[in-house]
């Protein structure tokens, strides 16, 4: 009875997440993978494994000798004999790469800014980094919709700067181009934030220390601060780069057929051609190359922090 009681707490704190993952992640992704191995039906979804008849009774089509007629290895290798999907995978993990890049590029400075404001200033500045969750995902994208629209004041500046070189008139809209800018948008957030956490705590001795023993700016920035931010930076990529990787919302709306990503594939296939057992295959891919990629990102997290100490 004591040990229980010594336990219980444990037990409150642990259970619930531990239900929730179960519920809502491990099983559908036991679900799915086992969809990945079944035929598709005839008027889509996954052929069942058992037919109910008007009089309610149920019948089981599955047993042992008819199997392979059930679960099939097509799927996976449709994956690999079409390479639109593979060049589908890569222009997704492209897209997602540049967007981290750019993040880390513009939120970097961004984040250096707070973390070295006044405490006065310090709380407004985090707050405009966040002000945009306080709004609908959908209704900032559709803003940027308007924004990039050919008839925007933003696309007539465009223009009118390529017209003074000689160039032509482009449209922003539907293009890879508003696919990464709105990723960026949508996800700096993601990047800033781990990354003022990071530097907030920074010792800024060390680099009075630098400056006197006649280390430049650049110096100090790339012998002491960066190191000592690469925490924050592979913290922000992580959470940039894996939610950018599997994005279909942002594609669908703005990038029209150039800037379809693999998250619009999958969607595809659940919803509109109903193939469920390709789309499984198609969401297991993605999420093993997400994982893959986690840990490729760990191991060099790890090689950095012993290199720097």
């Amino acid at each position: 009875m004591n040990w229980v009681k010594r336990n219980l707490g444990k037990w409150l704190l642990s259970w619930p997440p531990l239900v929730y993952l179960v519920v809502f992640f491990l099983v559908p992704s036991v679900i799915m993978a086992l969809a990945a191995f079944r035929w598709p039906g005839d008027y889509g979804g996954l052929y069942p494994l058992w037919s109910t008849d008007d009089a309610g009774v149920t019948t089981v089509l599955i047993n042992r000798d008819n199997w392979h007629d059930f679960f099939t290895l097509d799927n996976f290798s449709r994956l690999f004999e079409e390479p639109l999907y593979l060049e589908l995978f890569l222009k997704s993990a492209l897209y997602a790469a540049v967007t981290t890049v750019a993040c880390v590029v513009i939120g970097y400075p961004l984040s250096w800014l707070i973390a070295r404001s006044s405490k006065k200033y310090r709380d407004l500045l985090l707050l405009l980094v966040i002000l945009p969750f306080w709004s609908n995902f959908l209704i900032r994208i559709y803003a940027w919709m308007i924004i990039l629209g050919p008839s925007s004041a933003f696309t007539k500046a465009i223009n009118a700067v390529l017209a003074v070189f000689g160039a032509g008139p482009v449209s922003l809209l539907f293009t890879p181009f508003a696919v990464i800018l709105c990723l960026v948008y949508v996800h700096l957030p993601f990047m800033v934030l781990p990354l003022y956490a990071n530097l907030e705590k920074h010792d800024m001795a060390l680099l009075d220390a630098a400056q006197d023993l006649g280390a430049s700016a650049w110096q100090r920035f790339w012998r002491i601060t960066w190191p000592l931010s690469l925490p924050g930076v592979y913290a922000g990529g992580a959470l940039v780069f894996i939610p950018a990787l599997g994005m279909f919302a942002i594609p669908d709306i703005i990038g029209g057929t150039e800037g379809i990503m693999i998250g619009n594939l999958i969607k595809q296939q659940f919803l509109e051609t109903r193939d469920w057992p390709f789309g499984s295959v198609l969401s297991i891919m993605l999420t093993v190359g997400v994982l893959v990629i986690a840990g490729l990102g760990m191991a060099v997290a790890r090689g950095g922090k012993k290199k720097h100490g």
